[in-house]
């Protein structure tokens, strides 16, 4: 996959629309219907021949951009949804030096994509087992992401169960941005091309 600016903010995007819908959910127990779709679809889609493909089309990524313009242009490093992003990324980066739970994590997801043959990928059933993945995969490689929201809703097991395939979607979004080049000083020093590049992809999908 081409390493260019428009991969980079593509895949960052992913990133931050897993957050911005782990946040909803765990707030109100609902989100955009569409990009949990393509965030969660973009799970099993392990040999893409672009970054795009992965998701579909840029428009799947609407929640993404915007929240990527949002918090690399505003934040100062604070706030609930940066530090969400910041520990995907740590949590990917423990993941890649692990080849025992990359092995397991394939072997997961190879199950998955034979299961979507028959069922729907937004069925409960799915979504579930889309979270125990996570929970038995990535989460021993700690520390564990501390999701904020309403008690009512955290504490009810269909917002669990997305909240976690939620994050299982941002670590394949955190795989997605170090392979096309993606690294902690974009964030830094490249933060105002990718706002512009989002805003770009925005612009054309209006």
């Amino acid at each position: 996959m081409a390493n260019t600016l428009f991969d980079r903010t593509i895949a960052f995007a992913s990133i931050c629309q897993s957050v911005k819908l782990v946040q909803e959910i765990s707030r109100t127990g609902s989100c955009d219907p569409d990009a949990l779709s393509a965030s969660l679809k973009s799970i099993i889609v392990t040999n893409p021949a672009s970054t795009l493909e992965v998701f579909g089309n840029e428009e799947n990524l609407t929640v993404g951009l915007n929240t990527l313009i949002s918090e690399l242009d505003n934040s100062p490093g604070g706030s609930e949804l940066t530090r969400y992003l910041i520990n995907l990324l740590a949590l990917e980066r423990k993941l890649s030096g692990r080849r025992d739970s990359l092995a397991q994590l394939s072997d997961r997801l190879e199950n998955v994509q034979r299961q979507v043959q028959h069922f729907d990928l937004l069925d409960d059933q799915m979504i579930s087992n889309l979270a125990s993945v996570y929970l038995d995969t990535i989460s021993p490689l700690g520390p564990r992401i501390q999701v904020t929201g309403n008690p009512a809703q955290l504490q009810q097991t269909g917002v669990q169960h997305k909240v976690r395939a939620l994050l299982l979607s941002g670590i394949r979004s955190a795989v997605l941005w170090r392979q096309v080049g993606g690294k902690r000083r974009h964030l830094i020093f490249g933060r105002k091309q990718m706002i512009e590049q989002a805003k770009i992809i925005l612009a054309r999908n209006s």
